[in-house]
């Protein structure tokens, strides 16, 4: 699982940068990487940014922290991690270095970005939302990596040391649940449930809302605080057998089938099992309903329709993702093309100056930029300098294609989701076995 904090740099970004290049912390600088701009002279070109500002404001840069659990991944691994988690955020717009630090208990990447896009010169705005975003990006990053994530639901609120005392084995929450999942199926009621958790050493409050304490707890735990499905009302339910977490629009849509034969809760409550039968004959009449509506007769029309819809979502992925590599990659064609046209006249000084190694040393930093930029331009074929403006309303068009794609992309993940929810039902429902063909005629 990967913990992550945002925080701006209102000054010394040099010493910033300077902090998370430390070759001591990044295998001498083997875990050190950059996107539109060179790592040694980010803060230079970090402020040639800022200078052609929109807004302004006291944000230099912004820097990301991305922590790893102790021995969870490999530095390589954790550096990729977070360039991806960089490029995905930022969506190739703001000029980033990146850095893995393994100088500590815990591998963690440091990446500090430019308050400024290089585009239309526009401050990033960090909040809430744009954490969020974050948050989720990289938990799924992590997920898709086969690293461990911390789940919402049930857990929600929980902090990072709860979380590790959970997975360590050593939270009263996480005790406590586990407690009261193995007292419901033996209970009879409420009351012989509470005298269960007593058998088991807990502490019983009984006042608006039920509370416990297990031996060595400072102090008490109530229930509505584990979670939906642990609050008065809801053991009550589960105890008879007939409780059901809330889903929005439950009734609306189609989900999967409860395979009763492996139902552990089915085993275990008869009230259980009878919603369940009933559950799974209203999905199976939704699903034969669902494929009578969208004329799907056997089941070959089936496996077809969702063949087709998997090669159109292969198909969007690879056109969104090569908008994205677009966007990008003519982003740091606009930073060339406006460092050039701003430092275009310090250049035409330099070549006029009597004494050309004084007037180096003094702008050492700022014709290093310009000759970097002018290099790229050329090295793409440009022969003279890209026009500025035709530039950015390509820019701005390829952003609404980019827009359209996710928004088909959207649409053809959500049918993919509900053609998997259908073909999983209608293989329970016939037991289709694969290879069985007889029993798919059937």
């Amino acid at each position: 699982m990967a913990v992550t904090k945002i925080h701006p740099i209102k000054s010394t970004l040099k010493k910033a940068l300077d902090y998370i290049e430390n070759p001591a912390k990044t295998d001498e600088k083997m875990l050190v990487s950059s996107f539109a701009c060179s790592y040694e002279t980010a803060d230079i070109e970090f402020e040639l940014l800022l200078s052609q500002a929109m807004q302004k404001g006291n944000n230099l840069a912004h820097h990301l922290i991305q922590s790893f659990a102790p021995g969870e991944t490999t530095p390589e691994q954790a550096h990729e991690i977070g360039r991806q988690l960089a490029d995905e955020v930022l969506q190739g717009k703001y000029p980033y270095v990146l850095t893995t630090h393994i100088d500590k208990g815990h591998v963690h990447n440091h990446i500090i970005f430019c308050a400024v896009d290089m585009v239309n010169q526009r401050k990033y705005v960090s909040n809430r939302q744009s954490y969020a975003y974050i948050r989720r990006t990289s938990d799924r990053l992590c997920k898709e990596h086969g690293l461990s994530v911390l789940v919402p639901g049930q857990d929600r609120g929980k902090s990072y040391t709860e979380w590790d005392a959970h997975r360590k084995g050593m939270s009263w929450k996480a005790k406590l649940k586990a407690a009261i999942d193995a007292a419901i199926p033996q209970a009879k009621d409420f009351d012989d449930f509470l005298r269960l958790l007593q058998e088991q050493s807990y502490e019983v409050k009984r006042g608006k809302y039920v509370s416990f304490r297990a031996p060595g707890q400072e102090r008490f735990t109530r229930c509505k605080t584990l979670g939906e499905a642990y609050t008065e009302e809801a053991i009550t339910e589960r105890i008879k057998g007939r409780f059901v977490e809330r889903k929005p629009k439950e009734n609306r849509k189609i989900s999967l089938r409860i395979d009763l034969e492996n139902s552990i809760k089915a085993q275990q409550s008869a009230g259980y099992e009878k919603w369940a039968k009933l559950h799974n004959l209203k999905q199976a009449a939704r699903t034969l309903n669902f494929l009578t509506e969208h004329e799907i007769d056997s089941y070959p029309d089936l496996e077809s329709r969702v063949a087709e819809i998997t090669a159109a979502s292969t198909e969007a992925v690879a056109a969104l993702k090569a908008a994205e590599r677009r966007l990008a990659e003519m982003a740091v064609l606009i930073k060339d093309v406006t460092t050039c046209k701003e430092l275009r006249p310090l250049v035409q000084e330099y070549q006029r100056a009597a004494d050309k190694k004084q007037f180096r040393r003094r702008h050492e930093g700022t014709l290093i930029l310009y000759e970097a930029a002018a290099k790229a331009l050329k090295e793409q074929g440009f022969q003279k300098r890209p026009d500025l403006y035709a530039l950015k309303a390509e820019y701005k068009q390829l952003t609404e294609q980019k827009k359209q794609l996710q928004q088909q992309y959207a649409e053809i993940k959500r049918q993919m989701q509900e053609y998997g929810i259908i073909k999983q039902n209608v293989d329970g429902i016939l037991r289709i076995a694969p290879g069985k063909e007889q029993m798919q005629e059937r």
